[in-house]
Protein backbone atom coordinates (compact mmCIF):
# COMPACT_ATOMS: atom_id res chain seq x y z
CA UNK A 1 0.00 0.00 0.00
CA UNK A 2 1.73 3.36 -0.34
CA UNK A 3 0.23 6.77 0.08
CA UNK A 4 -1.88 8.74 -2.25
CA UNK A 5 0.39 11.58 -4.55
CA UNK A 6 -1.35 14.34 -6.68
CA UNK A 7 0.07 11.80 -9.42
CA UNK A 8 -3.00 9.06 -8.24
CA UNK A 9 -5.56 11.74 -8.99
CA UNK A 10 -6.48 11.46 -12.64
CA UNK A 11 -9.58 13.24 -14.81
CA UNK A 12 -8.31 16.90 -14.04
CA UNK A 13 -6.94 18.25 -16.94
CA UNK A 14 -7.28 17.79 -20.83
CA UNK A 15 -3.92 16.74 -21.57
CA UNK A 16 -1.21 14.21 -19.91
CA UNK A 17 2.00 12.41 -21.09
CA UNK A 18 1.81 14.09 -24.30
CA UNK A 19 -1.63 13.14 -25.10
CA UNK A 20 -4.72 15.54 -25.70
CA UNK A 21 -8.38 15.46 -25.75
CA UNK A 22 -9.72 17.65 -28.38
CA UNK A 23 -13.70 18.02 -28.40
CA UNK A 24 -15.07 19.28 -31.70
CA UNK A 25 -17.68 21.32 -29.40
CA UNK A 26 -17.89 23.11 -26.30
CA UNK A 27 -21.23 23.41 -26.41
CA UNK A 28 -23.93 21.04 -27.37
CA UNK A 29 -27.67 21.68 -27.17
CA UNK A 30 -29.95 19.70 -25.01
CA UNK A 31 -31.57 16.40 -26.06
CA UNK A 32 -31.69 12.74 -26.35
CA UNK A 33 -29.13 10.93 -28.33
CA UNK A 34 -27.11 14.41 -29.13
CA UNK A 35 -23.84 13.66 -31.04
CA UNK A 36 -20.31 14.32 -29.00
CA UNK A 37 -17.43 14.04 -30.72
CA UNK A 38 -14.12 14.28 -30.20
CA UNK A 39 -10.22 13.11 -31.06
CA UNK A 40 -7.13 12.56 -28.68
CA UNK A 41 -3.77 14.06 -29.96
CA UNK A 42 -1.10 12.36 -29.76
CA UNK A 43 2.25 13.49 -29.19
CA UNK A 44 3.29 14.83 -32.66
CA UNK A 45 -0.43 16.61 -32.64
CA UNK A 46 -1.93 14.26 -35.29
CA UNK A 47 -4.97 12.20 -34.54
CA UNK A 48 -4.67 8.51 -32.47
CA UNK A 49 -6.23 5.96 -34.14
CA UNK A 50 -3.81 2.89 -31.91
CA UNK A 51 -4.94 1.72 -28.43
CA UNK A 52 -4.52 -1.24 -26.22
CA UNK A 53 -7.87 -2.26 -25.32
CA UNK A 54 -8.79 -2.37 -21.67
CA UNK A 55 -11.98 -4.47 -20.20
CA UNK A 56 -12.79 -5.00 -24.13
CA UNK A 57 -12.79 -1.46 -24.79
CA UNK A 58 -10.41 1.24 -26.53
CA UNK A 59 -11.95 3.68 -24.95
CA UNK A 60 -14.37 4.49 -22.10
CA UNK A 61 -15.95 7.48 -22.19
CA UNK A 62 -18.22 8.63 -18.50
CA UNK A 63 -19.93 12.08 -18.37
CA UNK A 64 -21.19 13.37 -15.33
CA UNK A 65 -23.37 16.95 -14.52
CA UNK A 66 -20.86 18.75 -12.69
CA UNK A 67 -23.82 18.41 -9.91
CA UNK A 68 -23.22 14.96 -10.33
CA UNK A 69 -27.16 14.16 -10.74
CA UNK A 70 -26.70 12.61 -14.49
CA UNK A 71 -23.99 9.27 -15.23
CA UNK A 72 -23.44 7.99 -18.72
CA UNK A 73 -20.50 5.47 -19.59
CA UNK A 74 -20.18 4.94 -23.08
CA UNK A 75 -18.24 3.71 -25.37
CA UNK A 76 -18.02 6.04 -28.72
CA UNK A 77 -17.18 4.56 -32.10
CA UNK A 78 -13.70 5.68 -34.08
CA UNK A 79 -13.27 6.61 -37.24
CA UNK A 80 -10.97 5.88 -39.71
CA UNK A 81 -8.99 9.53 -39.10
CA UNK A 82 -9.07 8.88 -35.16
CA UNK A 83 -12.71 11.06 -34.47
CA UNK A 84 -14.20 9.32 -31.65
CA UNK A 85 -18.54 9.73 -31.23
CA UNK A 86 -21.23 8.60 -29.05
CA UNK A 87 -24.48 9.46 -28.62
CA UNK A 88 -25.56 11.55 -25.06
CA UNK A 89 -28.99 12.51 -23.31
CA UNK A 90 -28.13 15.69 -22.10
CA UNK A 91 -30.07 18.18 -19.94
CA UNK A 92 -29.32 22.14 -19.40
CA UNK A 93 -26.00 22.31 -16.92
CA UNK A 94 -21.92 22.25 -17.15
CA UNK A 95 -20.75 18.54 -17.34
CA UNK A 96 -17.41 16.93 -17.53
CA UNK A 97 -16.65 13.94 -19.86
CA UNK A 98 -13.74 12.23 -19.12
CA UNK A 99 -12.24 9.85 -21.74
CA UNK A 100 -10.52 6.69 -19.84
CA UNK A 101 -7.83 5.18 -22.48
CA UNK A 102 -4.14 3.96 -23.33
CA UNK A 103 -3.04 4.76 -26.54
CA UNK A 104 -0.66 2.00 -27.98
CA UNK A 105 2.43 4.52 -27.51
CA UNK A 106 0.97 5.11 -23.33
CA UNK A 107 2.78 3.18 -21.08
CA UNK A 108 0.03 3.03 -18.69
CA UNK A 109 -3.63 3.99 -18.73
CA UNK A 110 -4.66 7.77 -19.19
CA UNK A 111 -7.60 9.50 -18.13
CA UNK A 112 -8.45 13.38 -19.89
CA UNK A 113 -11.00 15.28 -19.09
CA UNK A 114 -12.70 18.37 -20.46
CA UNK A 115 -16.07 20.57 -19.83
CA UNK A 116 -19.43 20.41 -21.82
CA UNK A 117 -21.87 23.45 -21.69
CA UNK A 118 -25.31 22.60 -22.37
CA UNK A 119 -27.01 25.94 -22.01
CA UNK A 120 -31.18 26.07 -21.13
CA UNK A 121 -32.96 26.59 -17.65
CA UNK A 122 -30.68 24.47 -15.24
CA UNK A 123 -32.82 22.72 -12.62
CA UNK A 124 -30.17 22.16 -9.89
CA UNK A 125 -29.90 18.70 -7.85
CA UNK A 126 -29.02 18.43 -4.52
CA UNK A 127 -26.41 15.72 -3.66
CA UNK A 128 -27.49 12.95 -1.75
CA UNK A 129 -26.22 12.46 2.12
CA UNK A 130 -23.83 9.96 2.77
CA UNK A 131 -25.93 8.72 4.84
CA UNK A 132 -27.67 5.52 2.74
CA UNK A 133 -26.19 2.48 2.87
CA UNK A 134 -28.33 0.35 0.35
CA UNK A 135 -30.00 2.30 -2.90
CA UNK A 136 -32.54 0.80 -5.48
CA UNK A 137 -32.59 0.88 -9.07
CA UNK A 138 -34.76 -0.54 -11.29
CA UNK A 139 -36.34 -3.12 -8.72
CA UNK A 140 -32.38 -4.48 -7.87
CA UNK A 141 -31.34 -3.08 -4.42
CA UNK A 142 -27.19 -2.65 -3.82
CA UNK A 143 -25.95 -2.10 -0.38
CA UNK A 144 -22.68 -0.97 0.41
CA UNK A 145 -20.25 -2.63 2.76
CA UNK A 146 -16.94 -1.13 3.86
CA UNK A 147 -15.64 2.19 5.33
CA UNK A 148 -13.43 3.90 2.90
CA UNK A 149 -9.92 5.40 4.04
CA UNK A 150 -8.38 8.01 2.32
CA UNK A 151 -4.46 7.44 1.09
CA UNK A 152 -4.37 3.46 1.36
CA UNK A 153 -6.33 0.56 0.06
CA UNK A 154 -9.44 0.40 0.71
CA UNK A 155 -11.91 -2.92 0.35
CA UNK A 156 -15.90 -2.04 -0.12
CA UNK A 157 -18.28 -5.16 -0.96
CA UNK A 158 -21.17 -4.04 -3.04
CA UNK A 159 -24.56 -6.91 -2.61
CA UNK A 160 -27.29 -7.07 -4.89
CA UNK A 161 -30.38 -8.35 -4.48
CA UNK A 162 -33.65 -8.41 -5.26
CA UNK A 163 -37.30 -9.12 -3.72
CA UNK A 164 -35.45 -9.48 -0.50
CA UNK A 165 -33.32 -12.50 -2.11
CA UNK A 166 -29.59 -12.92 -3.31
CA UNK A 167 -28.78 -11.88 -6.78
CA UNK A 168 -26.76 -15.19 -7.71
CA UNK A 169 -27.38 -14.68 -11.60
CA UNK A 170 -25.26 -11.53 -12.40
CA UNK A 171 -23.94 -11.34 -15.89
CA UNK A 172 -20.15 -10.55 -16.93
CA UNK A 173 -20.51 -6.73 -18.21
CA UNK A 174 -17.18 -5.42 -20.15
CA UNK A 175 -15.07 -8.62 -18.97
CA UNK A 176 -16.33 -8.05 -14.84
CA UNK A 177 -19.08 -8.43 -12.79
CA UNK A 178 -18.76 -4.83 -12.15
CA UNK A 179 -17.21 -1.59 -12.50
CA UNK A 180 -17.34 1.37 -9.95
CA UNK A 181 -16.98 4.86 -10.50
CA UNK A 182 -15.93 7.08 -8.02
CA UNK A 183 -15.71 10.75 -8.27
CA UNK A 184 -14.83 13.20 -5.82
CA UNK A 185 -17.11 16.18 -5.24
CA UNK A 186 -15.91 19.99 -6.22
CA UNK A 187 -13.44 18.80 -9.10
CA UNK A 188 -14.87 15.39 -9.84
CA UNK A 189 -11.55 13.60 -9.41
CA UNK A 190 -11.66 10.56 -11.13
CA UNK A 191 -11.05 6.68 -10.05
CA UNK A 192 -12.55 3.55 -12.06
CA UNK A 193 -11.83 0.43 -10.28
CA UNK A 194 -12.66 -3.46 -11.46
CA UNK A 195 -12.82 -6.55 -9.01
CA UNK A 196 -9.73 -8.61 -8.80
CA UNK A 197 -9.89 -11.11 -11.84
CA UNK A 198 -12.06 -12.38 -14.72
CA UNK A 199 -15.05 -13.73 -13.99
CA UNK A 200 -14.66 -17.20 -13.78
CA UNK A 201 -18.82 -18.23 -14.48
CA UNK A 202 -21.24 -17.49 -16.60
CA UNK A 203 -22.97 -15.58 -13.89
CA UNK A 204 -21.71 -14.32 -10.70
CA UNK A 205 -23.07 -12.27 -7.25
CA UNK A 206 -24.36 -11.23 -5.10
CA UNK A 207 -21.49 -9.88 -3.88
CA UNK A 208 -18.84 -7.61 -6.26
CA UNK A 209 -15.43 -6.75 -3.70
CA UNK A 210 -13.10 -4.00 -5.44
CA UNK A 211 -10.43 -2.55 -3.53
CA UNK A 212 -10.44 1.16 -4.24
CA UNK A 213 -7.49 4.17 -3.00
CA UNK A 214 -9.37 7.24 -2.49
CA UNK A 215 -6.48 9.76 -3.24
CA UNK A 216 -7.77 12.55 -0.52
CA UNK A 217 -10.90 12.60 2.60
CA UNK A 218 -13.67 14.04 1.32
CA UNK A 219 -17.26 13.36 -0.39
CA UNK A 220 -17.18 10.97 -3.08
CA UNK A 221 -20.02 9.88 -5.78
CA UNK A 222 -19.83 6.04 -6.70
CA UNK A 223 -21.38 4.69 -9.30
CA UNK A 224 -21.64 0.62 -9.54
CA UNK A 225 -22.68 -0.57 -13.28
CA UNK A 226 -23.57 -3.65 -13.09
CA UNK A 227 -25.31 -6.52 -15.69
CA UNK A 228 -28.54 -8.69 -15.00
CA UNK A 229 -31.27 -10.09 -17.02
CA UNK A 230 -29.14 -8.54 -19.84
CA UNK A 231 -29.44 -4.90 -19.08
CA UNK A 232 -27.00 -2.75 -17.39
CA UNK A 233 -27.94 -0.99 -14.82
CA UNK A 234 -26.54 1.49 -12.69
CA UNK A 235 -26.73 1.94 -8.95
CA UNK A 236 -25.17 5.35 -7.07
CA UNK A 237 -24.27 6.29 -3.33
CA UNK A 238 -22.43 9.51 -1.78
CA UNK A 239 -20.06 8.08 0.74
CA UNK A 240 -17.58 10.38 3.05
CA UNK A 241 -14.03 9.02 3.17
CA UNK A 242 -11.79 9.57 6.08
CA UNK A 243 -8.52 10.92 6.80
CA UNK A 244 -6.15 8.02 7.06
Amino acid sequence: MRPATSSSVSGLAIRGSGWTLRPADTSLPAGRDVPYRFTIEGPDGAAETSYVQTHTKDLHLVVVRRDLSTFQHVHPTRAADGTWSAPLDLDAGVYRVLADLRPTGADHQLVLGADLLVPGELEPVDLPAPRATSTTTDGYTVSLHGTPVAGRESDLVLSVSKGGKPVTALQPYLGAYGHLVALRTGDLAYLHTHPAGAPSDDTGGPDIAFATTFPTAGTYRLFLDFRAGDVVRTAAFTVEVRDG
